[in-house]
């Protein structure tokens, strides 16, 4: 099985791919189109230099990686913003797709703690809502999974048709082998973990109000689509 999963940044997107990463029969691949995205848009990220020389820039050989099969299943950790209008999405077609979503107060407030430069692109949550509306998928929000993995989780595998494993509620600190070379800025709260943290309190407070009125709508519309909670656990 091919697991893409969609996301913006600081959605849990990487405690997921450690998840999926940990069970013995999934291997991982973290944000392949990234190098392609920044070769594309010329954008000045963090650790640009070593991105690019870290992973192919042609989207077309990225679309090659992405469509093949998994040992037995490959679970793929993908940023919305990164599909560049005019990169193809057939590799994409046939696989079990993903959308985790978060609240944007708290994507925002999370980015802001690591890069100054965003903005609505940045965070991705049109570009998410537009390829939704393009695979369809399960969505799930992660405020759901911190409040129970291991319910949420269960009901995610069975939606997709994968057996679950105890072994996607923990893994070693420290980072995944799958990490691409952008962990070093972005992944420190994430390789001290051991497994999801638990619930998230109040909202915060953002300095980007305006940022956070254009993301919300489609936060909203998304969250209304998203698996709900339950009480029974995964067995």
């Amino acid at each position: 099985m091919r697991i893409v999963a969609w996301s913006g940044p600081r959605n849990l997107s990487t405690a997921m791919m450690y998840a999926f990463g940990n069970r013995s029969d999934c291997e991982a691949m973290d944000e392949p189109f990234y190098a392609a995205f920044l070769a594309e848009t010329g954008l000045d990220h963090p650790m640009r230099d070593e991105i690019l020389a870290s992973q192919p820039t042609d989207p077309a050989e990225v679309a090659r990686l992405c469509a093949r099969d998994g040992t037995p299943h490959v679970y793929q950790k993908h940023m919305a913003h990164h599909m560049v209008p005019g990169m193809s999405l057939d590799w994409a077609e046939g696989a079990a797709i993903i959308h985790l979503i978060r609240h944007p107060a708290r994507v925002i407030a999370s980015y802001n703690e690591k890069r100054d430069a965003i903005d609505e692109d940045a965070i991705g949550f049109a570009a998410q809502a537009s390829l939704y509306d393009r695979l369809g998928g399960v969505v799930l929000d992660t405020a759901d999974l911190r409040d129970d993995p291991r319910g949420m989780l269960g009901r995610l595998c069975s939606e997709i048709g994968l057996g679950f494993s105890d072994a996607m509620l923990a893994w070693p600190a420290g980072g995944h082998a799958s990490d691409g070379i952008w962990a070093a800025h972005w992944y420190n709260a994430v390789h001290r973990s051991t497994g999801f943290a638990g619930p998230e309190g109040p909202l915060p407070k953002v300095r980007r109000d305006d940022l956070l009125a254009a993301a919300l709508p489609y936060y909203e519309a998304m969250h209304a689509r998203a698996l709900q909670p339950s009480s029974q656990s995964a067995s």
